[in-house]
């Protein structure tokens, strides 16, 4: 869960639960979705929760999240010193094993040579948290300090050629320690360590499933709504899909959804969207025509971030003028889900950085005339599309690939203008088509088209050409937090080359981008 968020949905029904304390990692929520992957449930936590608060909520264990600080910074996060004497196991992940570490007699200092990215891990101890795993592994990366010594109160348990302590255990204390991140799918054994932690050391059987938040989440609107009316943003993609079915499910004809048409929608999208939601759902379905208040919004602008909170005002003033066509409207819900929090930043009295507003999160008014109501703000990806199977949506709906909320504003790259865009479209229907004739649509996770802001020197015939190019991003993943681009097939990607060139006027060249996440973002912008 978001941090201060920690008596959130599905609280309740957990008869087990971990608690991760969040000092400013951007993979907090990724831990806590693997340990969900357990069946057990997890919520985080400011860094600074007492000993006091952690005994009335009963967890299992703690886990102490990364962060960008370094503990020998004034002001570093630190957590209760008491918290290591409840008796709870611990496994502290980089920065929350540095802390541990040093609060507990050892000493941390600037790595002569930092760590980002794959390292190979050679097992030096035997304990039940490695239990299972051969004596090299692969683990990523992340850190500029490094535990430079312990106390001999800790056991090293791993090292690698640049960090002789990259895992530690208390002698005395159920208290473990790693300096690599498990919870990324670049540590491909990682979910066996956590399994070890949660299971063989904490004692979680796991039983927490996913219907329980379903049930959770339908109490709660219910609760909150009343007989209130609600409106829903229809954007054609699984996530506002997902809040659709589960409002729906809750509160029936209280129910009205607006497609904003902006003009940043893919080819043929309003089409598909609203022959879903009248045959599908029978919705109360209201279509704005605003491409031009949109394209006006963002004229002459080229800061990405500049370009989300235009999008997200108009957005939004575009639900209040229908809004005020529905009578009883006083709630509005978005599919936000949690990467989208913690990549902008928005957790309340988090310590994570900003890496880039998203316009469900980052560009709302302060006068907003609307209770928001985000009820997936909680899920990963995967567990939304696993929701929206539960919710009875049909398979086209919950496995579409995701698209972001400003449309294909952060996809073109620079000033937008309906030319550009119109570019962009036909490349992107391309793109999709071919993976869809190939058979890999469900195997990629995200793919679409990227307009750039450059042009290049081409032949086409006996002439010279000097056009647009256009960037192909493929992408497999199961969080969004992480990813790897997908290889796809050389041949494909000559046939999305040649029909985009043929076949879409303006362009001459076409490249297809190999960049994880991280170093780089999925979307561009």
């Amino acid at each position: 869960m978001a941090a201060g968020h920690a008596d959130n949905v599905g609280r309740r029904l957990a008869d087990e639960k971990i608690l991760v304390l969040d000092f400013g990692s951007q993979y907090a929520q990724l831990i806590a979705r693997r340990v969900r992957e357990q069946n057990v449930y997890c919520e985080i936590v400011r860094y600074s929760i007492t000993a006091e608060r952690v005994r009335e909520l009963n967890p299992k264990g703690l886990i102490l999240s990364g962060g960008p600080a370094s503990v020998y910074e004034k002001g570093a996060p630190r957590c209760d010193p008491a918290l290591f004497q409840l008796g709870l196991p611990v496994l502290g992940i980089c920065y929350g094993m540095q802390m541990a570490c040093e609060a507990l007699g050892g000493k941390v200092a600037n790595a002569p040579a930092r760590e980002y990215g794959r390292a190979n891990c050679r097992l030096t101890g035997q304990d039940r948290l490695l239990d299972g795993l051969p004596s090299d592994i692969e683990v990523w990366m992340s850190h500029g300090d490094q535990v430079a010594q312990v106390s001999e109160q800790f056991a090293p348990l791993a090292a690698t050629s640049t960090c002789p302590i990259a895992a530690v255990k208390h002698q005395k204390l159920p208290i473990y320690g790693l300096q690599f991140h498990p919870e990324v799918t670049h540590t491909p054994l990682g979910k066996q360590i956590l399994a070890n932690f949660l299971h063989g050391i904490c004692g979680c059987t796991g039983t927490w499933q996913l219907g329980d938040f379903a049930e959770e989440a339908i109490a709660d609107i219910r609760r909150k709504v009343g007989n209130k009316r609600v409106i829903c943003g229809l954007s054609g993609g699984v996530d506002s899909s997902v809040v659709a079915a589960l409002l729906y499910k809750a509160i029936g004809n209280q129910l009205s959804c607006i497609l904003v048409d902006n003009g940043l929608l893919r080819k043929d999208e309003e089409v598909a969207v609203i022959d879903e939601f009248t045959n599908h759902f029978k919705a109360d379905l209201h279509v704005v025509k605003a491409e031009q208040k949109f394209l006006n919004n963002l004229e002459g602008i080229t800061d990405p971030q500049e370009k989300r909170k235009r999008i997200g005002h108009a957005f939004i003033e575009c639900f209040a003028d229908e809004a005020a066509k529905i009578s009883g409207a006083e709630f509005l819900a978005q599919g936000t889900l949690y990467p989208d929090v913690i990549e902008s930043g928005a957790a309340k009295d988090g310590p994570a950085a900003t890496i880039k507003l998203h316009h469900n999160v980052g560009g709302l008014p302060e006068d907003l005339q609307f209770q928001l109501i985000e009820p997936l703000r909680d899920l990963f990806k995967d567990e939304v599309r696993r929701l929206g199977l539960q919710l009875g949506l049909p398979e086209e709906i919950v496995w579409r690939h995701p698209f972001p909320g400003p449309g294909l504003a952060v996809r073109c790259l620079g000033e937008i203008t309906r030319a550009k865009l119109d570019v962009l479209r036909e490349a992107d229907a391309i793109v999709v088509h071919e993976i869809k004739a190939a058979g890999l649509y469900r195997q990629t996770s995200q793919v679409f088209a990227v307009l750039l802001p450059v042009q290049s020197v081409g032949v086409m015939g006996d002439g010279r050409t000097y056009e647009n190019a256009v960037a192909v991003r493929a992408i497999e993943t199961e969080d969004f937090m992480t990813a790897d681009w997908a290889h796809l097939p050389y041949e494909l990607l000559a046939r999305i080359s040649t029909r985009i060139i043929n076949e879409v006027k303006g362009v001459n060249r076409v490249v297809y981008d190999i960049s994880s996440k991280p170093p780089a973002t999925i979307e561009w912008e």
